[in-house]
Formats: structure tokens, C-alpha cells, sequence
């Protein structure tokens, strides 16, 4: 099975000393600390490396635990594998009538730190020093590690069959029989590599399904309203970032407007250097 590498070559350890928290934060991060030592995702550290933490608020009121990884990417000797274009994998859904979509279970979790490397990714909330043992979010070569492995475990099914996208599968099939043939494939691999599902996220036998910020169906490719809504009600930007930021969230919908890169030169005029 894959394990990521963190390649800092010869550069010396980087050591970043935590931010401070209010009394509560500092609470549901240990909080969250202890439930990842009991789930084996993390242990404790010894090494020279440390790098703060972020506690971010999610939609559903839960926290996401963080780390600031920005300085330890920045010596990291990037990893070029490519991503698919979201085009091109839209593309190739034309023709298909069923549909499921499969979600991995914190599927960057399941990739393994090489041992040599975990002390690099040590973080400290003020207490205590803890690595982790499997990948977590924020490595600049994480996404890389991880389509490489899918890629690797689901090689040689066409993409007739299934198309992936780091941890989001789609499972195609022009009639019910082919569909459920491909399933099978599918879950035979993912069995065979270890690789755990999440069922809440994971929708079978479709014939309309949400992937990748769209709506596939055998009609073809459509917007995603909930995304629509989002550029609908965006704020007007105070900043360059709030419009670089706008800018990004347009541009993943320009297939569907014609002239789109017209109607966003002045809007990408406003975020050039002066």
C-alpha cells in the first residue's frame, strides 16, 4: 500500500510555536486530540518539527481540526502528479444511465506516514507535541499521494466503468446489469486495497446524481443549484481576495456560460498587480 513521503531534503527542521486559544477552543482541541489518539491517527512526538494548529467551524456547527503545514510545504520537494481536469471527467460521462457515488471514510486517513517522515508533521496545541501516523489535510503533496493511489487500485477499469477524483468515485452503466457489474469491480478492488467506504455519502444505483460541484444524469451534465445559490448571494468583495476568491467559484461553471472569459476580464483586471 502507498505511503506518503515528505521530501524536505537537507533543510533543517522548521519549529513554529502554537497560537493562543481561548479556554474554550483550547478545550475542543484536546478534546479532538484525544478522540485521534484513540482512532490511531495520531501519536506522540519527540522530533525537532512543529507546526501550529487551526480549529475551523464546518456548516454543521462540528470543528475541523487543523494543521498550518504553510511553512513545511514550502520546503517540500513537490510532487508533480496530476489531478483529472473536471472537464475532461465530465466529459466522459456522456451516455451513461445509472449512477453511484462512492465516498471514502476520511479517506486521506487511510494513507500511511512513511515512519521516517511522521515527525514532520508534529503539531503542538500548548500541550504536548503529537504526530500523525496517516496523511493529513494541508500537505502540499497529499492530494498527489492520494489520485495516485486510487488511480493505482482502480487501473484497468475503463472509464466506462468509473472515473475518480481523489476520494470521490462515480460508478457509471449504460443499462442496469452493466452498472451493477461495474459495482462489483469496483468494491472487489477497493476490497482487495483495505479501502473503507463511507455509507452516509455513498448514493446507489442513481439516475440522477451530485458529483464534483454538478448534476449528471442521462441528460447529461448540469448545474449544481446549491452552487448557483452561492454565486447568486455572494457579498459584493471589499478585497482582492474576496474577488480572486469569487473568480474561482465562476470559473468552475465557464462551460456553461458562453463568452464567460469576456464577461470576467474586468473583474481579473481588478486583481493585477498595480
Amino acid at each position: 500500500m502507498t505511503q506518503h513521503r515528505i521530501n524536505t531534503g537537507d533543510h533543517p527542521p522548521i519549529k513554529q510555536y502554537p497560537r493562543r486559544l481561548p479556554l474554550a477552543r483550547k478545550e475542543e482541541a484536546e478534546r479532538l486530540v484525544n478522540e485521534m489518539v484513540e482512532n490511531g491517527i495520531i501519536e506522540e512526538s519527540s522530533g525537532p518539527w512543529a507546526s501550529p494548529i487551526v480549529l475551523v467551524k464546518k456548516k454543521d456547527g462540528s470543528t475541523r481540526f487543523c494543521v498550518d503545514y504553510r511553512k513545511l510545504n514550502e520546503i517540500t520537494k513537490k510532487d508533480s502528479y496530476p489531478l483529472p481536469r473536471i472537464d475532461d471527467t465530465l466529459d466522459s460521462l456522456n451516455g451513461s444511465q445509472w449512477f453511484t457515488t462512492l465516498d471514502l471514510k476520511s479517506g486521506y486517513w487511510q494513507v500511511e506516514i512513511r515512519p521516517e517522515d511522521r515527525e514532520k508533521t508534529a503539531f503542538t496545541t500548548g500541550q504536548g507535541l503529537w504526530q500523525f501516523k496517516v496523511m493529513p489535510f494541508g500537505l502540499c503533496n497529499a492530494p498527489a499521494t492520494f489520485e495516485r493511489l486510487m488511480e493505482t487500485v482502480l487501473r484497468g477499469l475503463s472509464s466506462e466503468a468509473c472515473l475518480i477524483y481523489l476520494d470521490d468515485i462515480i460508478i457509471v452503466g449504460q443499462t442496469f446489469e452493466e452498472h451493477l457489474n461495474n459495482l462489483r469491480k469496483v468494491f472487489q478492488r477497493l476490497q482487495k486495497a483495505k479501502l473503507k467506504l463511507n455509507p452516509k455519502k455513498c448514493r446507489f444505483f442513481q439516475k440522477e446524481v451530485a458529483y464534483l460541484g454538478h448534476v449528471i444524469s442521462e441528460e447529461g451534465v448540469k448545474t449544481d443549484p446549491e452552487k448557483i445559490k452561492a454565486v447568486v448571494d455572494w457579498p459584493r468583495p471589499d478585497e482582492i481576495h474576496d474577488i480572486r476568491s469569487f473568480l474561482g467559484l465562476c470559473t468552475y461553471y465557464r462551460r456553461f456560460v458562453k463568452n464567460f472569459s469576456t464577461i470576467a476580464r474586468p473583474l481579473h483586471k481588478l486583481t493585477e498587480a498595480k
